[in-house]
């Protein structure tokens, strides 16, 4: 089987960790274990990942959230966050450090391959629907090709989940869109998780852009890009 990539699973739990390891292995994807936040970042550090899978409960010196931090400082490799089902302040903490996804534990392996799938399929390819390779509203520029993003000609730092919510409303401009409409169209229409999820990315996405530029807040229904 063809390897589809190397996915880094720092997970402390080796019943866990072996059940991930499994599954992705069948996948074709190369897999790294660590069971602890610091030998997670060493393999980060010496491997080309394309996914990152942390659980947000480590021992040492480093848990979950600092190894999300430290890794978003030099890149936008997608992250999906393990939690555990009550730690709902960890979920909010996790997405507003640049996580992409969080599944709760307990989980279903399957769900998870495909939320990976989901990620790295349009992180490797640019949206079907839009035309063009380049747009820019309100001093950012969105470019589809390359998935960068620039504020006032300066390259700002996108999650693959950031990057799909801005491109969703580059190419929905002027459309009240609820939260259920966001969720469908950017993580997708089997993806199950509450309305907060969206409101966290929208204030990640005004924090990068400013507080000029034009996603405003819908009462009642969600937001709308003008």
């Amino acid at each position: 089987m063809e390897e589809s990539g190397t996915v880094i699973v720092v997970e402390d739990d080796p019943s866990i960790a072996d059940l991930l390891n499994g599954y992705l292995r069948k996948e074709g994807y190369r897999v790294l274990l660590a069971s602890d936040g610091t030998r997670g970042l060493e393999l980060f550090s010496t491997n080309r990942a394309c996914m990152l899978i942390l659980d947000i409960s480590l021992p040492g010196e480093l848990d979950g959230l600092d190894v999300c931090r430290e890794v978003r400082k030099t890149s936008a490799v997608p992250i999906i966050m393990l939690t555990a089902r009550d730690a709902e302040l960890d979920k909010i903490l996790g997405l507003e450090l640049g996580a992409d996804d969080y599944v709760t534990k307990p989980f279903s392996p399957r769900e998870l391959l495909s939320r990976i799938r989901a990620i790295l399929r349009r992180t490797a390819a640019p949206s079907k629907t839009q035309s063009e390779d380049e747009i820019m509203v309100s001093g950012v520029t969105l470019n589809f090709r390359t998935r960068e993003v620039y504020v006032a000609g300066k390259p700002i730092p996108f999650t693959t989940r950031e990057f799909e919510l801005l491109a969703y409303f580059f190419q929905n401009r002027r459309v009240a869109l609820s939260r259920r409409q966001l969720l469908d169209g950017v993580w997708g229409p089997d993806w199950y998780g509450d309305d907060r999820t969206v409101d966290v990315h929208v204030r990640q996405l005004r924090k990068k852009l400013g507080s000029s530029f034009p996603l405003v807040t819908v009462w009642g229904i969600g937001y709308r890009m003008d």
